[in-house]
């Protein structure tokens, strides 16, 4: 099957799936939906296939190679001589230099430079997207900040919002990634396709929740304004509480990945003595055509499958050292799509974290999240596949 053709079935499949649970069928706006799916294959193109966008990734990814390195320093200086050792290389070189980041992101946030970025970029997005202007600056704000920075942000009018607009607020949390962890990323994936999941799944997110959640929004909800974050912090108040917020992140992945590794490795061994087959295996077979229609080559799809199951179940941490040991065996391609898959926060436990973010700021609006919870997830996996699914037609 060509690559065009395999891409129209994608669509179509992820596009039936959306129709399925969609509230408000006759609400769809086409017209909006097919000139983001345009601008998308546009920007996949760009990042993984044209000159420019590979330099530009390149400078991107050297960027971040710098400010690791930064990082590493600070690392060093507290663990001593580990890291040239090699030893607990994943918290040591994955996982703490999330703390320097996010206090290059509070500093920017600090001096008003993110606040402009965001209103800038998101204003362009609501012209392109038919969504309000709010959902579009959630979308920047949501790649900048991160799943639970972002919502103290809006937290003089959650109460505000409808149904509707916190399930866009929510999954579009859930489907994008904090810049805070996006080196943290590149050091377990090709930067390339790090940075064209970053942007496709802003996209794919427009177009999946055009077609699930359709709304227009009223004249008078697009006058609510985002606060500012920390107002009234000295500049050290502000960093100290970055660098703190930062190593919490790093110390929540860790646990996490302690805790999940864990567990499937005893669902593995539990599965494998009682029925012959690992835990992964049996999720392979379940995903395996999933894998298929994204444009994973068949005899891949099944080790591919495998993956996806893996980061839905428990997150993309898991599932990217998972790549990392059979990436040798897989094609340019079956990685490439793979790797953008990967690039989000849909799975379950973010389920509890955005709930918990937006519960701590308005408790009732807490209580709605929590009760869409498995439709967050729905939605935002078919933001992963789609982006994939996009990246497969250029790769």
């Amino acid at each position: 099957m060509s690559r065009v053709l395999h891409f129209i079935l994608a669509l179509a499949i992820v596009a039936l799936l959306a129709l399925l649970v969609s509230h408000d069928r006759k609400s769809i706006r086409l017209r909006y939906i097919v000139q983001l799916l345009v601008i998308e294959v546009l920007l996949a193109w760009f990042f993984l296939h044209s000159e420019a966008g590979l330099g530009f990734v390149k400078g991107f990814s050297e960027l971040f190679e710098k400010l690791l390195s930064f990082a590493n320093q600070g690392t060093d200086f507290v663990f001593g001589k580990m890291n040239d050792q090699g030893l607990a290389f994943f918290f040591l070189k994955v996982l703490c230099p999330i703390v320097f980041i996010s206090a290059l992101i509070g500093i920017l946030q600090h001096i008003r430079v993110l606040p402009v970025v965001i209103r800038l970029v998101g204003t362009l997005l609501s012209k392109v997207n038919g969504m309000g202007k709010l959902e579009s600056f959630n979308a920047v704000s949501s790649l900048i900040l991160g799943q639970s920075e972002n919502f103290i942000a809006y937290k003089d009018i959650l109460g505000k919002m409808s149904r509707n607009r916190m399930y866009t607020m929510a999954a579009t949390a859930m489907s994008t990634v904090s810049m805070s962890i996006v080196g943290a990323y590149m050091t377990m994936l090709q930067p390339k396709y790090v940075v064209a999941a970053l942007v496709l799944n802003m996209f794919s997110t427009f177009i999946v929740l055009s077609l699930i959640n359709p709304y227009r929004v009223d004249k008078s909800e697009e006058n609510l304004q985002m606060s500012n974050l920390h107002e009234g912090q000295s500049f050290f108040e502000m960093l100290g509480e970055y660098i703190l917020a930062g190593f919490k992140v790093a110390i929540i992945v860790a646990a996490m990945l302690i805790g999940f590794i864990a567990l499937i490795s005893a669902l593995n061994a539990l599965f494998a003595t009682v029925l012959g087959i690992s835990f992964q295996g049996i999720l392979g077979y379940i995903f395996y055509p999933v894998a298929w229609v994204m444009g994973v080559p068949s005899n891949e799809a099944l080790q591919v499958g495998s993956i996806m199951a893996t980061k839905l179940v428990s997150n993309e941490f898991v599932a990217m050292m998972d790549l990392q040991k059979i990436a040798s065996s897989l094609t340019p391609r079956a990685e490439g799509i793979l790797s953008v898959f990967l690039v989000s926060f849909a799975n379950f436990s973010s389920i509890g974290i955005i709930a918990g973010a937006i519960k701590g700021l308005n408790e009732e609006q807490g209580n709605v999240v929590s009760r869409f919870g498995l439709k967050l997830v729905y939605g935002s996996t078919l933001v992963s596949v789609l982006s994939a699914s996009i990246a497969a037609l250029v790769l």
